[in-house]
């Protein structure tokens, strides 16, 4: 059954965010987080822009755990990001590939005040261009361990995925990480830093980005949203299909307290 009750009417603002901080809260969350990036390509010319559906759904499957869901599916529109012999690929738009994370979850802490999760992670080929995500479907691990103590949140999630694709030359082993550390007032502004590092075991590639954001839970008209910006800055692009420099966060969230 989904915990549509896990969040009473009466929370705070400042509660709701911090379960914001928390990636597997037991609260219904769908966020539209933008990304924009440049300087991408073996010339530097090409640009992305990235918007991500994010639903995050928890379902109660007993008295003492929860299994959380986590979708990531992106629309992407690029410009300039590959080329082949020496001529642009030009603009494509489009989905990428879907990645889709289980987590199992105790409903309640340790006593030491840790929250974690285990569980699986699937990358779906669901792209609608090969320029936009391979074809191969992937599987794999992923655990997140974090804390709350008072206004801090902080925490890591990581996973790894393998193809089992039949492409032998097409091959899929990332890792992923990321650590994260926020703090929220009592008015529900979030301040966080964040990095979703990537390292890819076929070419021997780092993607570093480190993102700082500002969020604030509000009301949108009778919803209960929360509203973020932030900027990234690329420390680690080993890939030519990388960003390099300075890019832009934009999320609105929607969340859904009963």
């Amino acid at each position: 059954m989904i915990s549509l009750t896990s969040v009473s009417a009466e929370e705070s603002h400042e509660d709701l965010a911090k379960n914001l901080a928390n990636p597997i809260a037991a609260m219904i969350s769908v966020p539209f987080q933008g990304n924009y990036d440049t300087n991408i390509g073996e010339n530097d010319s090409g640009s992305r822009y990235t918007l991500n559906l994010q639903p995050v759904i928890p379902i109660s499957l007993n008295d003492d755990w929860n299994l959380i869901s986590r979708t990531i599916l992106p629309v992407v529109w690029q410009d300039d990001i590959f080329e082949v012999a020496g001529i642009g690929s030009g603009s494509q738009f489009g989905l990428g590939n879907t990645i889709q994370s289980f987590f199992i979850s105790p409903k309640l802490p340790t006593e030491g005040g840790l929250i974690w999760g285990v569980g699986p992670v699937f990358s779906l080929p669901t792209a609608t261009d090969d320029l936009l995500g391979g074809d191969q479907w992937g599987a794999g691990p992923t655990a997140i361990a974090l804390k709350q103590i008072g206004p801090w949140t902080m925490g890591a999630l990581a996973n790894h995925v393998w193809s089992f694709a039949d492409d032998t030359d097409a091959k899929v082993s990332n890792t992923f990480l990321q650590p994260f550390i926020s703090y929220t007032t009592p008015d529900a502004w979030t301040y966080a830093l964040n990095s979703e590092s990537i390292y890819n075991w076929e070419t021997e590639d780092w993607s570093v980005p480190i993102n700082a954001m500002i969020q604030k839970v509000t009301k949108l008209g009778n919803k209960t949203v929360a509203i973020q910006g932030g900027v990234r800055y690329w420390a680690a692009t080993d890939s030519p299909a990388s960003p390099e420099g300075w890019g832009v966060r934009l999320d609105l969230t929607f969340m859904f307290p009963k």
